[in-house]
Order: C-alpha cells, then sequence, then structure tokens
C-alpha cells in the first residue's frame, strides 16, 4: 500500500488492484478505526476522510498497514438480482471484440457474481466487477448524447447500469426495469458499495424502463399566517443552500452545500437562526422579492448594493452583516457585486423548505435538492418563538476578492503531484490562472499562458476527489473542484486549496486572478513508528 496526502483531513490509500482495494474497503467497515468519518472506494485506491483531533494521518496509516487484506471477504454485501433484458445497441460488437457469440456473453454476464466496487458519474451509478471474468471492454470512440434510463452496460472491467438518461460511452448491451435511484426510497441508491450482483436473463419477458423522476418538492407552498416572501427575480441563479448532506458518497453525490459556510452561518446568526439553517443563495446579484407579512432578514457574503423600496415610494440604501427589518409590500432588490461572487440571504424563522437527503441544498451536478427559485415562488417563513436574539457583529471573514486583483490560495501538494513535471509543478506555483466563464458551482474552470503536461500519460483510473481538488484535465489547463464536484474523478489531482481558504474560493468572480501558493513538500505518508 502506498499512502498519499490529499488534504488536512484526508488521504488516499493506493493499492495495486481492485480486489486489494474491495478488500481493504471491506476491512475498514468491518473493523472500523476511529475517527474515520468516511470512506470512498474507487478503482485502485481508497480516499478516506477523518478527524484529525481524533487520529493523526500517521497514525491512520500506520493502523491501516496492521491490516490483513488477505482475509478479507465480501459476505457482508447486501445481495442483489438485477432482471435484464438483452436487447443492447451493442450486443453484437462486445461479442466481437471478445470474440465469442452473443450467447456466450449473455451466459457469462449473467452466471458471474458482481461486487460494487464504488460510485461516481451519477446518483446511483454503481461500477461493478465480477472476478471471475477478465473482460476489458473499450468505450465508443463518439459517446452517445443520451443514454435512456436503465441500460445496462460495460466498460473496461466494470458492469454499469445508468440510473437515469444521461450521455455516456459505455457499451449497451440490455436494459433493465429496476429503478437505480430513486428518491422516493429511504435508500434512493440500490447500489452501494460492497453490495454483490447477480444479473437474470429475461429473454422473453418485456421490460418497460419508467424510472421516477425526481421529484417536484412542495417548498414554496404558503404556510397559514406565515409571512412570505414572493419573488420578483431570481437573477442569474438563486438556490437553497445550507451546509451539505455529509456522507452520502456511498450513493455516488457529492456533499454541495453553501459555497460560503462563513457567510451562510454569519447571515443566520444575525437573524437569530441557528448557523445551519436554510439560506438563499444568490449568485452575482439580481434579485428582487416583496415581503408580504413582517420580517427580520439579512444579507452576507458579496458586497452588492440592497435597495429597499416601500409601497410609498420611498428608496432606501442598505447594508451587508446587518439585520434588515421588512414591513408588508417592502420590496428588497440586490444589484451587482463589486466584491465577491455570492450573497446569503436569512430569515428570521428560517425558510420552510422540504429536505432532500437530510438537506435542504440544491446539488447542481445531480440535480438533487429544491428546485432553483424563479419569478413568481413564494417562500413561507417559519415561527420565530424558537429563535435567539439578533446578532449585531457579525462580519467579513476575508477580504471579498474582486476580478482586478490576484487571489493567493494556499494549497496542499497531493495525490498526484508526482504525475507532472517538475516544471509543471513549479508554474501551478508561480503562474497567474484565470477563471474563466466557463466555472460554476463543479468547479471554477482556470486558463494560464502555459498548460501543465505530464509525467505519467496513462490512464488514471477513477479515483475520489474532494472540494478544492485541483484536478488536471487532458488540456493541461486547472479545474478547480467546488462544492458540487463528483464523487470521483478520472484525471489527476495535482493539489488541493487548504479548507481555510474554500469559503475564499467560492466567492472568486469570473475573469478574477488566481496564484496558487503551497504549503507543503509532497511526499508518501509514513505510519507512526510508535503504532508500529
Amino acid at each position: 500500500m502506498r499512502f498519499l496526502p490529499v488534504n488536512f483531513h484526508t488521504i488516499m490509500v493506493e493499492l495495486s488492484d481492485l480486489p486489494e482495494t474491495l478488500a481493504l474497503f471491506d476491512s475498514l467497515n468491518a473493523e472500523p478505526i476511529s475517527g474515520i468519518e468516511e470512506i470512498i472506494p474507487a478503482a485502485r485506491t481508497v480516499m478516506i476522510c477523518f478527524h484529525p483531533l481524533t487520529i493523526s494521518a500517521e497514525q491512520l496509516v500506520a493502523e491501516i498497514q496492521r491490516r490483513d487484506l488477505q482475509k478479507s471477504s465480501h459476505i457482508q454485501g447486501k445481495q442483489i438480482e438485477i432482471p435484464v433484458r438483452y436487447n443492447g445497441e451493442d450486443l453484437e460488437e462486445v461479442a466481437e471484440i471478445l470474440g465469442i457469440s452473443v450467447r456466450d456473453v449473455i451466459q457469462q454476464h449473467t452466471d458471474n457474481e458482481y461486487i460494487v466496487a464504488f460510485t461516481g458519474f451519477a446518483p446511483g451509478f454503481a461500477y461493478m466487477i465480477s472476478e471471475a471474468i477478465s473482460w476489458n471492454i473499450p468505450r465508443r470512440k463518439m459517446p452517445r448524447t443520451r443514454i435512456p434510463a436503465g441500460s445496462v452496460a460495460l466498460a473496461g472491467e466494470f458492469s454499469g447500469i445508468y440510473p437515469q438518461a444521461s450521455p455516456g460511452g459505455w457499451q449497451l448491451i440490455g436494459t433493465t426495469s429496476e429503478r437505480i435511484w430513486d428518491l422516493s426510497r429511504i435508500e434512493p441508491a440500490l447500489l452501494q458499495p460492497g453490495y454483490r450482483i447477480r444479473f437474470r436473463n429475461v429473454e422473453h419477458s418485456t421490460v418497460t424502463v419508467s424510472l421516477p423522476a425526481t421529484p417536484v418538492l412542495d417548498s414554496f407552498v404558503p404556510v397559514d399566517n406565515a409571512s412570505i416572501l414572493e419573488i420578483k427575480s431570481a437573477g442569474l441563479q438563486t438556490l437553497f443552500q445550507d451546509l451539505g448532506r455529509l456522507g452520502k458518497s456511498g450513493l455516488g453525490i457529492s456533499a454541495s452545500g453553501a459555497m460560503d459556510k462563513s457567510a451562510l452561518r454569519s447571515a443566520n446568526r444575525i437573524v437569530g437562526n441557528p448557523s445551519d439553517q436554510a439560506c438563499l443563495e444568490i449568485t452575482q446579484g439580481g434579485f428582487q422579492a416583496i415581503a408580504r407579512g413582517q420580517m427580520v432578514i439579512s444579507v452576507t457574503g458579496a458586497l452588492c448594493p440592497i435597495k429597499i423600496k416601500t409601497p410609498q415610494g420611498k428608496r432606501l440604501h442598505i447594508s451587508t452583516y446587518q439585520p434588515i427589518d421588512l414591513n408588508d409590500g417592502d420590496e428588497i432588490i440586490l444589484g451587482i457585486p463589486h466584491e465577491g461572487m455570492r450573497s446569503y440571504l436569512a430569515a428570521r424563522g428560517g425558510f420552510i423548505v422540504s429536505e432532500v437527503l437530510s438537506s435542504c441544498s440544491f446539488d447542481t451536478l445531480s440535480n438533487i435538492g429544491p428546485a432553483p427559485l424563479k419569478a413568481g415562488d413564494n417562500l413561507a417563513i417559519g415561527g420565530t418563538s424558537h429563535c435567539s436574539a439578533v446578532s449585531v457583529l457579525e462580519t467579513l471573514e476575508f477580504v471579498m476578492p474582486n476580478k482586478d486583483e490576484i487571489v493567493v490560495l494556499d494549497i496542499f501538494f497531493g495525490p498526484r503531484t508526482d504525475w507532472f513535471t517538475q516544471e509543471s509543478v513549479e508554474l501551478l506555483r508561480n503562474q497567474i490562472w484565470q477563471v474563466t466563464p466557463q466555472s460554476n458551482r463543479i468547479g471554477l474552470r482556470l486558463k494560464g499562458d502555459c498548460p501543465l503536461s505530464r509525467i505519467k500519460n496513462e490512464e488514471l483510473p477513477s479515483e475520489g476527489t474532494s472540494f478544492g481538488a485541483i484536478q488536471i484535465p487532458a488540456s493541461g489547463q486547472p479545474v478547480l473542484f467546488l462544492a458540487d464536484h463528483p464523487v470521483t474523478g478520472g484525471y489527476p489531482v495535482i493539489a488541493s486549496v487548504a479548507d481555510y481558504h474554500l469559503d475564499l474560493a467560492g466567492q472568486i468572480p469570473i475573469n478574477a486572478k488566481i496564484r496558487f501558493n503551497p504549503i507543503n513538500q509532497f511526499h508518501d505518508i509514513q505510519g507512526s513508528e510508535e503504532l508500529q
């Protein structure tokens, strides 16, 4: 095993093959190590998030090194049978690639047991492998723009099932009527890491795929006697966000949550709410709403002009980071920020909004959570009997960035720094990177004069990714993963932004410039000697 740094509270364990990866994943689940908070298995790695006040990286490495991976088995995995009609468009091509008949492809696919190795790509998408089959199926040269939900497909050594319609390059061999992802279930993902899967041929049956769409929540239905915030304009993008849905990587979804969590907490404290209450995350202003009833709100985060228009026509200019008393009929207008990117609007008593998987956050990658706001939505506000006193001491946690200045972000080298030339490592540090308009909540797409080049040019098997990871695709231009990043990725991560600069990263506007400041030297993590 090789142990690689990711950030202050995450390490990557690199193993020799998938069976070893599954064995370590099984071992850590069967005999948990105190301090581990989340485990993300992938093709050849296990990414482990831990609490650094409970266990250090060196202590964690020493504990893992003691594990005997030869003893592990998958007996604890839940068994699931998947009915498949083998009618895929690529079935004959797969048979030709393998040099066997279509009937043999079907028989081998149904005769052997599969293990869910890891999840990623989309909510509920499981990478399944059979130890008894040594297939290596190339992806299609031209990916399809739309693959139907329920499609059973092959790529490399893996079998997979598309939970919902999406683009993809896997080879299609059949369809299933099973609901792979269903938010109406207690466990939305049918397939999770460690589960044992059998495929059953339903050759003479008609398979009708009817997977439920993401339910439309009654998030904005008025409540009797509640004050209402009536949305007149949602601007570029206004979403419900809280601190995110932690611990859901096994479902193939990231935590999501507010891009600037310090601003969200401040917005809530200003109006006397619990600091983790859901707020409105407003991107680049343009937000307008009318108070129907009396309410106290706050606006934090990006520094934007705030105007209040009363029903009598009076106009007031309000500052951020203070409680704002709105009377019935008052209209609040947020202009375009001159510093920062995202504003957070909280209402005393909190918005009445439905949770999805224990969070009110909307994940733009997975489309999970309360729907993005639009003009005409009416947001009900809860009672205030449980609220604390308002806070008048909240201030900005950091200087808000603007597009005319260079933002310095501290970075932590790893886990794949050694995949890049020394020149590229120096370029990452010394070059100025510009934030391109293609950036969003999933990640900041950056552009520099000199792309980064690699020493190792082979394909990287998919592995876990984290908020703040700086991934380098084939173009050599970095992508800085943000709150809605994918759980796994197939490009090497050269470094990650330090945790204490993630909120700052979430406020960097389009066309701003970034300089990265390394705070560590890259090297493998060694176990603590006193524990070995």
